[in-house]
C-alpha cells in the first residue's frame, strides 16, 4: 500500500502491475479521504485512464465539467484529455483506477507516496512552496506519463528548476 498521508488523503495499492500485464495496463485500488481535493488538472499523453467507483463517490473533471461518478459507475478519460478527480463528500471513496498502457505510472504513485511520507508533499493541491516544488518535480520526473496543463505547466517547469537548483530530488 502506498499512502500519500493525511494531508493528501490518498492511498494506492497495485492490483495488476505493468510487469504482470506485459505493460498493457496498470490497475490499482485507490482510496480517497473525505474532502480530498485531488491532483492538479493534468493529461496522460499516451494512456487512457479509468475510474470505477466501488464505495462512496467521486467527481471527475473532463471536458471542463465536473461530473459525479457513483458506485458501480466508470469514468473513462481518453489519452491526452485534461482531467482531475476529487472527493468532496464527507465519506471516503474507494475506486479501481487503470492506466492503459501502464508506462511508468506505478513509479509515479510509489515516488509520490515516498515524498508524502517524508513530509515533502503535504497536500493536494500543494499549499506551501516546498510541497509545490516537490509536486512539480514529481510530475516533471514522469513527462511521458503525466503532464500538468494550463497555467500550472509553465509554473511546474519553473518550480522544478528551483528544486533542482536547491539540490532536491523527487
Amino acid at each position: 500500500m502506498h499512502d500519500w498521508g493525511p494531508g493528501v488523503g490518498m492511498q494506492w495499492e497495485t492490483t495488476r502491475s505493468a510487469a504482470e500485464t506485459n505493460g498493457a495496463l496498470l490497475e490499482g485500488t485507490m482510496w480517497f479521504a473525505p474532502r480530498m481535493a485531488g491532483p492538479p488538472v493534468h493529461v496522460h499523453p499516451a494512456a487512457e485512464e479509468t475510474f470505477t467507483v466501488l464505495e462512496g463517490g467521486v467527481e471527475v473533471l473532463l471536458d471542463g465539467t465536473w461530473s459525479p461518478v457513483a458506485v458501480g459507475e466508470t469514468s473513462v478519460v481518453p489519452r491526452g484529455a485534461p482531467h482531475s478527480v476529487r472527493n468532496l463528500s464527507d465519506t471516503p471513496a474507494k475506486l479501481v483506477n487503470t492506466h492503459s498502457p501502464a508506462q511508468q505510472m506505478e513509479g509515479f504513485f510509489i515516488d509520490g507516496a515516498s515524498l508524502a511520507g517524508a513530509g515533502k508533499i503535504t497536500s493536494l493541491p500543494p499549499k506551501n512552496p516546498k510541497s509545490a516544488i516537490y509536486a512539480a518535480m514529481l510530475f516533471t520526473k514522469y513527462p511521458d506519463e503525466i503532464v500538468a496543463v494550463g497555467p500550472k505547466r509553465p509554473l511546474f517547469r519553473a518550480l522544478t528548476l528551483i528544486g533542482r537548483t536547491l539540490g532536491w530530488k523527487a
